[in-house]
């Protein structure tokens, strides 16, 4: 995955058929929330192989014992070929948030730092905005 310097509004505006919509009012949410750090869209080869689009709010550096940096987004928003994807890569006292909001997310699949849904209607909006806030929160260094 490399930043590709596209424009975000740009984007989403191209965006139609299923999860256009959810994508754009996602964004807003997400945005909100991350008011004031970067909002990049992020392309290429994700793991697993799959072509893919992602919207990163908050740029940081990640550390990874033995290997590399990486540079990354805080939160990530994709839209797949059946759904969409959250991206969460935030974690407090050694949990990832999508772990801990698991149970009040509402209709969601979470995996160990995703959340996969069929459209932001499947999402409970207050818990899914304060497990943003922690992952704002817990990521002061992002930029």
């Amino acid at each position: 995955m490399e930043l590709t310097g596209r424009n975000v509004d740009e984007f989403l505006a191209t965006l139609d058929g299923p999860g256009a919509d959810s994508m754009r009012a996602l964004d807003a949410i997400i945005a909100e929330v991350f008011s004031g750090v970067t909002r990049e869209l992020w392309e290429g080869i994700f793991w697993g192989g799959t072509e893919q689009q992602i919207i990163g709010y908050g740029h940081v550096v990640i550390a990874r014992p033995g290997k590399p940096t990486v540079e990354w987004f805080v939160v990530g928003l994709a839209r797949q070929k059946n759904n969409l994807s959250v991206y969460v890569n935030a974690a407090e006292d050694g949990k990832n948030l999508a772990q801990q909001y698991k149970s009040r997310l509402g209709k969601v699949k979470v995996g160990s730092a995703a959340l996969t849904f069929a459209s932001v209607d499947a999402l409970e909006l207050d818990a899914f905005r304060a497990m943003l806030q922690d992952a704002a929160r817990v990521t002061p260094d992002a930029t």
